[in-house]
């Protein structure tokens, strides 16, 4: 996975898949979904990040413990 936020066009992207995108869909206004040719997500746009995320620039990655099994 790879997130990468431009200051020029105030644009978050988080890319899950090196896979080439086939269709895109704009979600919610401001929120692009990328797919795949088999409609698997492959990356999400946020525009006018700057005004969506509070800190676009800071990245914050954690992991769920494990559940019992």
């Amino acid at each position: 996975m790879k997130v990468v936020f431009d200051p020029e066009t105030d644009t978050l992207t988080i890319i899950f898949s090196d896979k080439p995108v086939a269709e895109s869909d704009e979600d919610k206004p401001g929120v692009i979904l990328d797919y795949d040719a088999s409609g698997n997500l492959v990356s999400m746009e946020i525009l006018d990040a700057s005004t969506r995320v509070p800190v676009p620039t800071r990245i914050e990655y954690q992991v769920a413990p494990a559940q019992p099994a």
